[in-house]
């Protein structure tokens, strides 16, 4: 008799189906994985899902681009590009089959990258991101000033070298990230965001070393460059070599082809600044000598023309109107001598006629007593008496002799 099978252990297709999703979800590599390879097969769907496929040497990986994820694609690969998936490893159940459902479609070959960057670049100009008009000036003498790059590379150890040659009184903190590879952007992001918290910041600097060109990739992602416009301090990059340039140098301040050339850029030499200085004490003493002789002339020439014109305007003016103001005093003068001469002479001949003398120059004689009174009357002397005589050139001395009264006429009344 034929046996039963027994089917108590027995799994459902849906069961296998599930088990096997499980372990891809658990798994802590194919939950979270890039996967590199050809694109193939590559479809754009009208609902606006992508689906393609991803050949290697032997195998090929189906995959799917959802449209919410679809929408952060810059510019498309072409098919036979080299493209750099990330998402996760899933059971696809309604096919029985597993698939890669991918967040990030990014493009590895030159050609596709060249093409990316260029939309990537044509798009940002177009919303401004770029604009000269949202570039901050840098400061001129920075204090402190936060550096944004690897701890391990060269270039934090680069811009130390120049700070401490040409202004070692600016303090340089350090924001590290990483500069290359898959997580670079979300990285840097970070890094950026806490270097603009560091209180007393005055400038950023993002920089790194030379590489190859997929190595400077990272600071072509729109979402760091983003980061970089959108960053509170004024800041300045230092990316790769001088051939090198990178759509975070448009979106930056200010940028410069190395790390150490961003660091001369933004750090001023106190050397040279101080030579700076000494010339233009210099000029400026000789400006300034230029200037007081310049000055010294022209109070020269301004005084000359003053007292020339104070001699024309106000000193000749006033001359001649002193010299007529003399002259109407010489003639005011003239005319009240001759007046007061006139009077003097009237007064004289007045005086004349009052004189005791005028009577004896008309031929009498003037009698006084021995003590000098004058005798008018007859009863004033007496015969005998010795009379003082004034004649009008001479004096003399008589006895009267005899004393005759005269009859006088009287007043009419």
């Amino acid at each position: 008799m034929p046996t039963k099978p027994n089917d108590s252990r027995a799994l459902s297709v849906d069961e296998v189906t599930s088990r096997i999703d499980g372990l891809l979800r658990v798994d802590p590599v194919l939950a979270s994985l890039r996967v590199r390879g050809e694109l193939i097969e590559f479809k754009r769907h009208s609902s606006g899902h992508v689906y393609f496929s991803l050949g290697g040497s032997r195998s090929r990986l189906s995959a799917v681009l959802f449209r919410s994820d679809a929408v952060s694609v810059v510019t498309w690969p072409r098919t036979g590009d080299e493209v750099l998936v990330e998402g996760r490893l899933a059971v696809y159940p309604d096919r029985g089959v597993y698939q890669l459902y991918a967040r990030r479609l990014l493009p590895l070959g030159e050609g596709a990258q060249a093409r990316a960057k260029a939309e990537l670049e044509r798009r940002l100009s177009e919303e401004g991101l770029f604009d000269e008009r949202h570039k901050r000036p840098l400061p001129l003498f920075p204090e402190k000033v936060v550096v944004v790059t690897s701890p391990t590379g060269a270039a934090f150890q680069d811009v130390i070298k120049v700070a401490r040659g040409r202004f070692p009184s600016c303090a340089l903190l350090l924001s590290p990230c990483l500069v290359q590879g898959l997580d670079a952007p979300s990285s840097i992001i970070r890094a950026l965001a806490r270097a603009a918290s560091v209180e007393g910041a005055q400038a950023l600097l993002l920089v790194r070393g030379g590489g190859s060109r997929d190595d400077l990739n990272p600071f072509d992602d729109e979402r760091v460059v983003r980061a970089v416009r959108s960053v509170p301090l004024p800041l300045l990059t230092g990316l790769g070599h001088e051939v090198d340039s990178t759509l975070c140098d448009l979106a930056a301040d200010a940028s410069a082809p190395t790390p150490s050339a961003a660091a001369e850029r933004l750090l001023p030499d106190r050397l040279a600044l101080g030579r700076e200085l000494r010339q233009i004490e210099a000029r400026l003493g000789s400006a300034t000598g230029r200037r007081l002789d310049r000055a010294r002339s022209v109070t020269d020439d301004l005084s000359r023309r003053s007292v020339m014109a104070l001699r024309r305007n106000v000193v000749q003016p006033l001359s001649e109107r002193l010299d007529e103001a003399s002259n109407r005093l010489d003639r005011a003068l003239d005319v009240a001598l001759d007046g007061r001469r006139r009077d003097l002479d009237a007064l004289g001949a007045h005086l004349h006629v009052l004189s005791p003398l005028a009577p004896l120059a008309r031929g009498f004689v003037a009698c006084s007593d021995d003590e000098g009174r004058p005798l008018s009357r007859g009863g004033d002397v007496s015969p005998g008496m010795v009379l003082q005589l004034r004649f009008l050139d001479a004096r003399g001395q008589a006895r009267l002799e005899r004393l005759d009264p005269l009859v006088l006429p009287k007043k009419e009344e």
